[in-house]
């Protein structure tokens, strides 16, 4: 029931969640999580769900930090007592998006809470952040902390904290899945020659602390989130194969400026969660004292193992991570085939022996062209359509499809056509097989 009413939370509009807090029976608090539709807004939605409070978690949809204006905003919180701000981009989808949406678009945020009665603020900023950082990331979250010092340093109109979390850890997340992908590969890269060091800290932490301050704001109005070990990736890798039940990693040296290629590739043309911004704080290190951790959560944040171990992995958690690096491949691959296929029958591959085959199945004159190059423009568009990524569900089905209706009429040809060792047309089968997985992966 809980995991539907979360579901049900991310909607084009704001949608109100919550369970009757067991003592007493009342909602504690109206909470409004920006950025609700992320991995770390789900998970703090759920959390706070589940200690009784009433939720309303919004998508860009409902709430947009680089489009919406204060008035807007301020017209949205009304009548919220809390505002949890997740929101923030790990790229620039744009010129300029970064900036408008950590520091322009959270100050108008700040602002309109401040006018709506918003009594507490807890902004989900990053370790590291500073005005002076290497990264516009860095740079851009450091202008909406700034901000507060200005706007309210005590925090007298608005009871304002700021999370700083290193990595977070956790069933979701796009780093933690990315970062499960190359653990589980039979030679895992060791990423700064396996020196480069990070403070992973568990999700349940990181929404413990967010419930905790919802409920009674205290302690640093800037808090450091950081697990109690600074590892190196090479630590991480290792961790994560004891996860998945797996035998110690054997790694290999990536090549610094390599990365930094794959890096620039991968934030530009793909979407996986790799940039070059991310490499340049990597580098730099992301650790911290958990000592401030330990103070508000009345106990040390658990180490990464441990906290792992409390959620032991299954054979869908081995599955993904083996399958990450081949989902696009694999779409690649598909699209690639129809498109050659289509260019191929246009007279590439000689028509008349096209016309031969085709004879085989009684069609002749209008309607052989019309099989042959309608047929063509099919594989063509089908194929260009999937490299695209435009609706790969509906245009796996669409291939799905035409593959039937061809292996269909391939029955008419002389058995040669099955039966040759190279098997042609047999080879449907193990396609239609690739269409299904791809299907599947995409949907």
């Amino acid at each position: 029931m809980l995991a539907k009413r979360i579901v049900g939370a991310f909607a084009s509009q704001s949608c109100y969640y919550g369970l009757k807090a067991q003592a007493g029976g009342s909602l504690l608090a109206r909470i409004f999580i920006v950025g609700g539709a992320g991995f770390i807004g789900q998970h703090i939605a759920g959390r706070l769900c589940a200690e009784g409070h009433e939720v309303a978690v919004s998508s860009r949809k409902t709430l947009d930090l680089g489009r919406d204006d204060e008035i807007r905003m301020r017209e949205t919180l009304l009548g919220h007592k809390v505002v949890v701000n997740c929101a923030g981009v790990a790229r620039e989808n744009g010129v300029g998006t970064m900036a408008r949406v950590h520091g322009a678009g959270t100050i108008r945020l700040i602002r309109a809470a401040a006018a709506a009665g918003v009594k507490c603020f807890v902004h989900i900023s990053a370790l590291g952040v500073s005005s002076e950082g290497e990264t516009n990331y860095q740079r851009s979250k450091a202008v909406a902390e700034d901000f507060f010092n200005i706007f309210d340093p005590q925090g007298a109109r608005l009871d304002w904290r700021v999370l700083r979390p290193s990595v977070v850890i956790g069933r979701g997340g796009a780093s933690f899945d990315l970062q499960l992908a190359l653990a589980v590969l039979p030679l895992v890269p060791s990423v700064g020659q396996g020196q480069w060091r990070i403070q992973p800290v568990h999700i349940d932490d990181l929404t413990e602390l967010v419930a905790r301050l919802v409920e009674a704001a205290k302690g640093p109005r800037k808090l450091d989130v950081v697990g109690p070990d600074a590892i190196t990736t090479n630590e991480l890798s290792t961790v994560l194969r004891d996860w998945l039940g797996l035998p110690a990693p054997k790694f290999f040296n990536a090549p610094t400026t390599l990365l930094k290629i794959g890096a620039a590739f991968a934030g530009r043309f793909t979407r996986l969660p790799l940039n070059s911004e991310l490499i340049t704080m990597l580098a730099c290190g992301n650790t911290s004292d958990p000592a401030a951790l330990t103070a508000a959560l009345g106990r040390p944040p658990r180490k990464l193992g441990i906290a792992l171990a409390l959620q032991p992995a299954c054979d869908a958690d081995r599955i993904a991570a083996r399958l990450y690096f081949l989902k696009s491949p694999l779409r690649w691959s598909i699209a690639l085939l129809w498109i050659v296929s289509g260019i191929l029958s246009f007279g590439v591959y000689p028509v008349e022996k096209s016309y031969e085959l085709l004879r085989e199945l009684h069609l002749t004159g209008a309607p052989a062209a019309l099989a042959l190059y309608g047929g063509a423009t099919a594989d063509l568009l089908l194929g260009l359509l999937l490299l695209a990524r435009w609706r790969p569900v509906l245009v796996g089905l669409l291939q799905l499809a035409f593959l039937a209706a061809f292996t269909l009429l391939a029955t008419g040809l002389p058995a040669d056509n099955w039966l040759h060792p190279f098997a042609p047309l047999m080879k449907n089968l193990p396609i239609a097989a690739a269409i299904l997985v791809m299907i599947a992966l995409e949907a």
